[in-house]
C-alpha cells in the first residue's frame, strides 16, 4: 500500500470531498488515450469507449450476498439491487450502443437461479436495450441464458483483447477485470480508498463495478507482474481523473 500524507487540513478536506461518492448528475473530463482510442474512466468504475460508443464494466458479482448467506455469514441481501441502480442510471446517462461485462458478474454458477424476479427482469430488460456480451469469468463459467445477451470467453475488437483475466505474456492491447484494484492514501492520518483503473503501456485493468466487492492495492505484485514498468492508478473523480505512478 501506498501512503501520501497530506498535512493542510483544508487540503486534507478538499480530497474528502473529492473522493466522497460520486454523482450521476454530470459526466466527468475523465478521458485518456488506450490502443489509440478515446475513453472515458467513470467514477462508477465504468469504462466508456467513445468511438464504439461502448460501455465497460468488469466484476459485477450479482447474487455475493446470497453466497455468503448459504454459507452461514450473513449479509443484507440488496447488492444485486445496488449494483443494477448504479448501472441502470449509467445506461440512461451515457445510451450506448454496446455493453461489454468482462466476467464474474455472477458471484457463482447458481447466482441466476438466486436473484429475485425484480432483478431478473431488470437484467433482462438491460440485455434487450442494446448489444449486450457477458465474458465469461472464473466464477461465472457459463452465464444463465435466460437472461439475453450474448456469452464469449473472450473477444478482439479493433486491436484490444478483452477478457475477464489479463494474460502473461500478451503483446497486444488487453482490457481485463478480476483484481478489483484500488488506489489507498493516508490523509491526515486516515486512509482513503477508491477504486481505480491500472493502466500499462498495452494494458488496462478495471475496477470492480459491483457494491460488494472488495479490493486489492493496485500496487500489489499480483498486478504490477502483468501491468509491468510505467503503470498508472487511475482514479476519475466526479470532474477529473488523477494520476497515481504505481512503482515498487
Amino acid at each position: 500500500m501506498f501512503d501520501f500524507a497530506i498535512e493542510s487540513p483544508a487540503c486534507a478536506r478538499h480530497i474528502r470531498q473529492m473522493l466522497a461518492q460520486p454523482s450521476l448528475s454530470a459526466l466527468p473530463q475523465s478521458d485518456f488515450d488506450f490502443a489509440g482510442q478515446s475513453w472515458t474512466a467513470l467514477p462508477q468504475g465504468a469504462l466508456y469507449w467513445r468511438e464504439r460508443a461502448a460501455l465497460i464494466v468488469a466484476d459485477l458479482h450479482f447474487e455475493k450476498a446470497s453466497a455468503y448467506a448459504a454459507r452461514g455469514q450473513m449479509l443484507p441481501p440488496y447488492d444485486s439491487r445496488a449494483t443494477l441502480d448504479v448501472l441502470e442510471a449509467l445506461v440512461d446517462r451515457m445510451a450506448p450502443r454496446e455493453i461489454w461485462c468482462l466476467g464474474d458478474s455472477f458471484h457463482d454458477t447458481a447466482a441466476a437461479a438466486r436473484l429475485s424476479d425484480d432483478d431478473r427482469a431488470r437484467i433482462a430488460c438491460l440485455t434487450a436495450r442494446c448489444r449486450w456480451v457477458w465474458i465469461t469469468g472464473n466464477h461465472d463459467p457459463l452465464p444463465s441464458r435466460d437472461l439475453g445477451g450474448e456469452t464469449m470467453h473472450e473477444a478482439l475488437i479493433d486491436d484490444v483483447n478483452f477478457r475477464h483475466e489479463a494474460r502473461p505474456g500478451e503483446a497486444g492491447w488487453e482490457i481485463s477485470g478480476h483484481f478489483h484494484p484500488k488506489w489507498r492514501l493516508s490523509l491526515r492520518g486516515r486512509s482513503v480508498s477508491r477504486r481505480c483503473f491500472v493502466l500499462g503501456a498495452r494494458k488496462l485493468i478495471m475496477p470492480a463495478f459491483g457494491s460488494l466487492t472488495g479490493g486489492l492495492d493496485a500496487a500489489a505484485p499480483a498486478i504490477r507482474g502483468l501491468i509491468g514498468h510505467g503503470a498508472q492508478a487511475l482514479v476519475p473523480l466526479s470532474d477529473r481523473l488523477l494520476r497515481f505512478s504505481v512503482t515498487a
